[in-house]
C-alpha cells in the first residue's frame, strides 16, 4: 500500500519553568520517533497514561510544532509548512477526541456541528450542505430526528457518533482516534468498533488508534506500535506483538491484562499471556523530566542487567530481543 503519513525523528520538548523547588528543566515529551502509516492501513499506539501517546497525535496532525524531526503527509513535508500552505490539507486529517461531551460545543445542534467543518472548509450550502450533514449523520447510524438536538440530549454513544460524522464531513484521509471508546460502556463500545470498521471499508480511511484497552486494539488494528517514555519500543504486525512480544515492557503490558481463567490464545480481540511467568511492571513510570540513564525502562524491568542501567542495553537478555536499543 502506498505510504500516506510517514515520521523520522520526531520529537517534542517543553520547557519548564523554574521554581522555589526546583531548577528550570526540560521535559521530553516525545524523542525520536520514527513511524509509517499506509493509505488504508490501521496502526494502534499503546502505552501507559503520560507516555507520550496524545503528543505524539497532535504533532503528527501539526496540532502542536515538532522540537524536531520530519512529518510527510501524502507526499508533502509538512513539518514547517506555512499555515496558509497547511490549511487545505488540515481537511485531510482528523481527529476524535476520547471525551465526545466536552467536543461538542453545548450550544451548536447536531446538525450546526457537523455542518461547521463543511462550511469553514467551503465544501457546502444550502440545501446541498443540509442534505451532506443529514447523509453523515446517516452513515454513523443515527436518523434525521437527530439534527435539532443539542449534545445534553444525546447519549454518550450518540454523542461520539456525532464526532466522528463531523470528522468525516471533509472527507479525511486519516482519522487520528483517541482513545474514541475510553468514556463508553462495553455494549457501545462494540457497535463504535463496529461503526469504524465499516467506515473504514467503505471510505478506505486510515486510523491511528490510539487506546488502552489492548483487546480493542487487536481487534481494530493490523499494526500496533508500543510506547514508553516517549519512545516507541516495539512496533509490528498485530499478530507478532500480541502473540510474541519482544520487548520486556509489550510482556509487561500483556500480563497486566485481566483474564478469566488463565491464559488465552491470541485472536478474536484476545491477548496472548507472555507464557514466562513475567508480571505487570511494577511502580510508576520514570519522570520524563528527569529520565533515568541508559535504557528508559530498566528501573521496571525484572530482566534488566548492569548494563541497562549505565547505557545501550544488550541486543539480547535471557534470549529475549531488546529493541531499544540504543535509546537512553
Amino acid at each position: 500500500m502506498t505510504a500516506l503519513l510517514n515520521a523520522t525523528g520526531l520529537a517534542k520538548t517543553y520547557a519548564l519553568p523554574r521554581t522555589a523547588f526546583q531548577p528550570a528543566r526540560l521535559l521530553q515529551a516525545v524523542a525520536g520517533v520514527d513511524l509509517a502509516l499506509a493509505a488504508g492501513g490501521t496502526l494502534g499506539l499503546v502505552g501507559e497514561s503520560g507516555c507520550g501517546k496524545s503528543t505524539l497525535a497532535r504533532l503528527l496532525l501539526r496540532l502542536v510544532p515538532a522540537s524536531a524531526g520530519r512529518i510527510v503527509f501524502q507526499g508533502q513535508d509538512i513539518t514547517t509548512m506555512p499555515e496558509a500552505q497547511l490549511r487545505p490539507l488540515r481537511r485531510r486529517l482528523q481527529l476524535v477526541h476520547q471525551n465526545p461531551g466536552a467536543a461538542l460545543d453545548p450550544r451548536l445542534t447536531v446538525a450546526q456541528a457537523v455542518a461547521e467543518p463543511l462550511i469553514i472548509q467551503s465544501l457546502a450550502k444550502g440545501a446541498a450542505l443540509r442534505d451532506r450533514v443529514a447523509a453523515l449523520l446517516a452513515e454513523v447510524g443515527l436518523g434525521a430526528e437527530f439534527l435539532p438536538r443539542f449534545p445534553h440530549e444525546l447519549s454518550g454513544g450518540q454523542k461520539q457518533r456525532v464526532c466522528i460524522a463531523r470528522a468525516l464531513a471533509p472527507e479525511p484521509a486519516l482519522l487520528v482516534l483517541d482513545e474514541p471508546t475510553s468514556a463508553l460502556d462495553v455494549s457501545v463500545q462494540a457497535q463504535m468498533l463496529d461503526v469504524l470498521a465499516d467506515l473504514r471499508e467503505r471510505r478506505g480511511l486510515a486510523y491511528l488508534f490510539i487506546s488502552h484497552n489492548l483487546a480493542v486494539v487487536r481487534q481494530v488494528c493490523a499494526e500496533v506500535a508500543v510506547m514508553y517514555l516517549g519512545r516507541i519500543v516495539e512496533q509490528g504486525s498485530a499478530a507478532q506483538v500480541f502473540g510474541a512480544p519482544r520487548h520486556p515492557y509489550t510482556r509487561a503490558l500483556l500480563a497486566s491484562v485481566p483474564r478469566l481463567g488463565g491464559s488465552v490464545p491470541p485472536g478474536d480481540g484476545q491477548v496472548a499471556a507472555p507464557g514466562d511467568g513475567q508480571v505487570a511492571a511494577p511502580g510508576e513510570p520514570p519522570n520524563p523530566a528527569a529520565p533515568p540513564p541508559g535504557c528508559p525502562f530498566h528501573p521496571r524491568c525484572g530482566m534488566a542487567v548492569p548494563a541497562c542501567r549505565s547505557g545501550a542495553p544488550p541486543a539480547l537478555v535471557d534470549g529475549l530481543a531488546c529493541p531499544v536499543s540504543g535509546a537512553g
